[in-house]
């Protein structure tokens, strides 16, 4: 079993210096609840103040480099950092990295698929490679919010064998219950895990009320948070997975050719 932590946070618009220190008390709060793996919501660096990036960005992620990895070392946490707003080689991406417990980041991905009726696409570049890496034992992908609606995405992650992936999002609260009824649906036919975990709060143009929720490859929802910021510790274990594709592996009967 793997207890994992959602933390699901108010995300101050615009201001890196508040949400860094809200992350910094969130994973001591989270090593006190007994997490092992401590994951956050998207861009919880900076919101969605796109128009602000130049000055608020983080430069190739060094800030949250920093932080993150001494933390995660300290408190010997793995940490599925959310995403956060970064600069890299000129551009802005939307860039999720995971830390092991000593503080090395095992991996990075940038966000594949740009939301534009938040004008992702219009400052934000896309990323074009998967995230696939181990965590605190379990085979693990990362992806971010509007992924959650390209299940192709998912698979071309899933072929390398996953039980776990972990989403971080800012999903309005008008749209809630598809955010609820995609995590059930990716869960499915990807037996696997599936944590995503959403902010709560207002920025200037949207509400988001939480409900972030961890779902068994069954489709079973395991914990689903209310509408407030807090810590929701959900154990993982990863027979689940296995007992699912003893009766039949999705994997093993595709047929990718015909899916063009």
């Amino acid at each position: 079993m793997v207890k994992v932590a959602m933390v699901q946070m108010d995300i101050e618009f615009g201001n890196p210096a508040k949400n860094f220190s809200r992350v910094g008390e969130a994973l001591e709060q989270a090593k006190d609840l007994g997490a092992e793996v401590v994951v956050f919501p998207e861009m919880w660096n900076t919101g969605y103040d796109l128009e602000n990036l130049p000055s608020i960005a983080d430069r190739d992620g060094r800030r949250t480099k920093t932080l993150v990895g001494q933390l995660a070392k300290q408190l010997s946490l793995n940490v599925v950092a959310g995403s956060v707003a970064t600069l890299k080689d000129g551009r802005f991406y939307n860039t999720t990295y995971t830390f092991d417990q000593t503080g090395k980041v095992i991996a990075e991905y940038d966000k594949a698929h740009r939301f534009g009726p938040m004008q992702e696409d219009q400052y934000v570049a896309a990323g074009n490679q998967p995230a696939n890496y181990e965590i605190a034992n379990l085979k693990s992908a990362s992806l971010i919010c509007y992924d959650l609606r390209f299940p192709e995405w998912w698979r071309t992650a899933g072929t390398k064998g996953v039980n776990v992936y972990f989403l971080p999002a800012e999903w309005p609260t008008s749209r809630i219950e598809q955010w609820e009824a995609l995590l059930k649906a990716r869960a499915i036919e990807n037996q696997a895990f599936v944590i995503g975990v959403n902010r709560v709060g207002d920025d200037p143009n949207n509400h988001f009320n939480g409900h972030s929720m961890a779902v068994a490859p069954s489709g079973e929802v395991l914990a689903n948070a209310d509408e407030q910021a807090g810590i929701t510790i959900v154990e993982i274990d990863q027979t689940a997975v296995q007992e699912a594709k003893q009766l039949f592996d999705i994997q093993n009967d595709r047929r990718p050719e015909l899916y063009r």
